[in-house]
């Protein structure tokens, strides 16, 4: 085992509809420019991983298509592992973004073959080459296939990091508790962690450390973010910039505190390059433009 962080959630080619305000029910808008990104949380964050020179493979699929094409040959592009990339029949999954002129966003996934991993089809001799996976939602919206692999494949790992985003939050604490049993480091925003925990985000954490989990980190946006370890609890404030587009922002945080975390810093320090990272990521059109080479 000699290799640092291997991701796993969906691979999305990200399609960005810059707009003059996300519409409401029964409104309208329109549309003033649109970019295509390979996307997807966890790819997002290996992706920035990788330019931060840390060793970093991915789990996902990808259809036969001209979108999963992109996406793998992006993820080359990047220096990231992609033996365990699974090329599969149909769709690949594509997510349509709305952003205001404030950076606001609203998000519709297409989840194509995101939702199908089946555990035997993942490379695991591969996979266990990592001392570390890194976990992020599915929709589920045909099953649970990949859901149920990552319940699984937690078990084989010696740290576990996860961000549910908010379609993990919704299924409950019931259905998250056997990967958060296994994880290291809890990376929900506040809206997420209330959401699974049915509670004030601050009760949350408590119950989360309860569970074992060592590290939660609580992203709290542009007021920066809440952190608590079993000795140690602290705020950081978010480092002021020039908002762009916030899409994938919490991907980037992640990546910058995971840095910290493989690179041996304490807390606090792993706490600052996550909102290093992600100030960098706002700067820019697209969930990866910003991601930086260093830090």
């Amino acid at each position: 085992m000699n290799k640092d962080v291997i991701g796993f959630g969906a691979l999305n080619l990200d399609k960005i509809y810059y707009v003059d305000k996300i519409p409401s029910k029964d409104e309208e808008g329109f549309v003033k420019d649109v970019k295509f990104f390979p996307g997807g949380s966890a790819s997002n964050t290996i992706v920035g991983l990788s330019r931060l020179g840390i060793k970093a493979g991915y789990i996902g699929k990808i259809g036969d298509d001209e979108e999963g094409g992109l996406l793998y040959r992006d993820l080359l592009k990047e220096n990231v592992d992609v033996r365990c990339v699974i090329k599969g029949k149909g769709r690949s999954g594509n997510a349509i973004i709305l952003v205001d002129e404030h950076g606001n966003r609203a998000i519709l996934v297409d989840p194509g073959v995101n939702d199908t991993i089946r555990y035997e089809e993942i490379n695991l001799e591969a996979a266990k080459e990592y001392r570390m996976i890194h976990l992020t939602s599915f929709i589920c919206k045909n099953g649970t296939d990949s859901l149920e692999s990552q319940k699984r494949i937690v078990k084989e790992f010696e740290v576990v990091s996860f961000d549910p985003g908010m379609p993990y939050a919704w299924r409950g604490l019931r259905d998250m508790e056997p990967i958060l049993k296994h994880t290291t480091i809890f990376l929900p925003n506040k809206a997420e962690i209330e959401m699974m925990f049915r509670e004030d985000y601050l009760k949350a954490v408590e119950d989360c450390i309860s569970l074992g989990i060592e590290i939660v980190v609580v992203k709290l946006g542009s007021e920066g973010c809440f952190v608590k370890t079993k000795n140690k609890e602290f705020r950081m404030r978010s480092l002021a910039t020039k908002v762009v587009d916030t899409t994938g922002a919490g991907d980037a945080f992640n990546a910058g505190f995971i840095y910290g975390f493989v690179k041996g810093k304490d807390v606090e320090e792993c706490a600052r390059l996550g909102n290093y990272v992600a100030a960098r990521c706002i700067e820019k059109f697209g969930a990866r433009e910003g991601l930086p080479y260093n830090v």
